[in-house]
């Protein structure tokens, strides 16, 4: 499963984030530095499109998609020099697969900390490229003192370091740089955290929902295309996770929030991973897979269970919106609406799979 990490200064709303998409019970306080270790929880991302699928079937299970959600210790300036809270905060965000950056714009009195969001991303991002620095800078002492060949890939690595270094030392993270695509997959094999698939939230008051519009341009301004950017109140967030599903969708709803941060965050999260997600549907259950974009379909059979994929034979399909025009497969294969398709199929984001195979 894949693991989204939460970063973001003391007092930014990073663990009122978690609660809100895991459900969890992280700690929240006014005062600095409330998380030192790391929390993780799953984020189960309601689906439309599972829930209309599941009454059609009368699924007795419906299970959503999901993701991991790693609420990383908080940062301060200074933590890329690996003091013990630093060496946590660093520790956390190489374990994780993606980067969701919490930025505070919202106003309390009660709670320190900067509420300017451009000057907690500058933080966060200055922390992140000065701890890819140092392991550049280390790999490039190592090379300077080898006398035995390399391993090809770490050396492609090092030949496109210098060119990294010269970014991270102006303090801009490989993630908005201009750096050749060629050069940062070669730096690969040094699993730098400014070259993970970056998110932004900027956490804004509930007061400050209309304004959204205008702090989230502020930041994309700075980030620049390759960094999406959602604005969320997550206080708000936080309290409404605790409610029935219910009070919680009528609450969202009259606060034209529709759905709320959950699906948004957890389809920014999806996109910037580049993952999709198909469906299956029956009697048991109707459930939502996630699998890599562009992936075919003996890959995404093996995403329900290897031995499908090891017999991989054909695989039924259907948009899950024509199956529901037709009210079941058996319905949509009497249309001869249901496609089979064999191997070099390429699995689209909202596809019904039925696999046929044989072990």
């Amino acid at each position: 499963m894949d693991r989204v990490g939460l970063v973001g200064l003391p007092n930014s709303g990073k663990s009122s984030l978690f609660n809100a998409l895991t459900g969890g019970d992280a700690v929240v306080a006014s005062h600095p530095f409330s998380t030192v270790e790391t929390e993780v929880g799953v984020a189960h991302v309601p689906d439309p499109r599972v829930d209309a699928l599941g009454k059609m079937s009368e699924s007795r299970k419906i299970v959503y998609a999901g993701f991991e959600v790693v609420d990383i210790a908080a940062i301060g300036k200074g933590g890329e020099k690996g003091d013990a809270l630093g060496s946590r905060f660093l520790a956390g965000v190489r374990e994780v697969d993606a980067l969701c950056l919490v930025l505070r714009s919202f106003e309390d009195e009660n709670v320190p900390g900067d509420t300017d969001p451009l000057a907690s991303l500058a933080v966060i991002e200055l922390e992140l490229a000065l701890a890819d620095l140092a392991t550049l800078e280390q790999q490039l002492t190592k090379k300077r003192s080898r006398v035995a060949p390399v391993d090809p890939a770490i050396a492609a690595g090092l030949k496109a370091a210098p060119a990294a270094v010269a970014v991270l030392e102006q303090g801009t993270p490989l993630y908005r740089s201009s750096l050749h695509a060629g050069d940062r997959e070669a730096l690969k094999p040094f699993f730098l955290l400014t070259d993970k698939p970056t998110m932004a939230v900027t956490n804004v008051g509930e007061d400050r929902l209309a304004d959204s519009d205008e702090l989230v341009a502020a930041v994309e301004k700075e980030v620049g295309s390759r960094v999406d950017v959602l604005a969320v109140s997550v206080q708000l967030e936080a309290e409404t996770a605790r409610l029935d599903p219910a009070e919680r969708a009528e609450l969202l709803e009259g606060l034209g929030l529709g759905q709320g941060a959950l699906v948004r965050v957890a389809q920014a999260a999806f996109d910037i991973l580049g993952k999709w997600v198909f469906l299956t549907t029956g009697e048991d259950e109707s459930r939502a897979w996630i699998f890599r974009s562009g992936a075919k379909a003996p890959e995404c059979a093996g995403v329900i269970h290897s031995d499908l994929q090891r017999g991989f034979i054909k695989a039924d399909v259907i948009r899950w919106d024509e199956l529901l025009e037709f009210g079941s497969l058996a319905a949509a294969r009497s249309k001869g609406k249901v496609r089979l398709e064999g191997k070099d199929y390429v699995v689209h984001d909202g596809d019904v799979l039925e696999i046929r195979f044989n072990v």
